[in-house]
């Protein structure tokens, strides 16, 4: 529990840090212009943003916000994502590639995740709960 607890407090954060890991991967490794383009115009938004979306999706679910720890699916897919990240951020040329193809994949895998276990944790109670007096009916005899 207590290493699930910990991922969950580490998500907000590498909303952060991974953005900036991959600016600073790029300034260590040496890699060109292009490269810093890309870092700046696509990367760093599509971790900013995926992180924060997959975040709010997995804060949604009432396990999650009940127990404050993720579950042990959830640590196995972002410790796969942000593994993946940070070997992106490493740009050796030679794995660059598969690098990023398997962190496009991770990213996409985790939002399925994330969708699957909120689908399976909602209660079709709470989503399809009408009102008691929509059972009632009032007729006007103007």
């Amino acid at each position: 529990m207590a290493l699930r607890r910990l991922l969950s407090r580490w998500l907000w954060p590498a909303a952060v840090v991974l953005p900036v890991w991959l600016l600073i991967g790029w300034g260590v490794s040496g890699a060109n212009g292009w490269a810093f383009l890309w870092v700046l115009f696509i990367a760093v938004p599509s971790v900013l943003i995926g992180q924060v979306v997959l975040i709010l999706l997995n804060r949604a679910r009432p396990s999650v916000r009940r127990t404050g720890a993720v579950s042990w699916l959830d640590v196995a897919g972002f410790g796969v994502w942000h593994a993946l990240t940070i070997a992106v951020g490493l740009f050796v040329e030679a794995w660059f590639g598969l690098t990023l193809a398997l962190a496009i994949l991770a990213a996409v895998g985790l939002l399925w995740l994330q969708l699957w276990q909120l689908w399976r944790e909602a209660s079709p109670s709470r989503l399809l709960r009408t009102p008691s007096t929509s059972n009632v009916i009032v007729i006007d005899e103007r």
